[in-house]
């Protein structure tokens, strides 16, 4: 029972091998350089460089009732 359990196992490595070897790989200044790219592209869209609008902020500080 237990080589068979380990033959299992064994398969599953294998294929999990196989599985790495076949993801496409790049450099990375390639990486570096396609992400700063895209960092650039969506920055007006980022809510940390650009700001939120006031009125749509869920974190902003709740106003007071003014008629209390």
């Amino acid at each position: 029972m237990s080589s068979n359990s380990n033959f299992s196992t064994m398969q599953r490595v294998v294929e999990q091998l196989r599985l790495e070897a076949s993801v496409e790989r790049i450099k990375v200044s390639q990486a570096a350089a396609e992400l700063q790219q895209y960092c650039m592209q969506n920055a007006c869209k980022d809510a940390l460089l650009v700001g939120m609008p006031a009125g749509s902020n869920p974190f902003r500080e709740p106003r007071s009732c003014a008629l209390l």
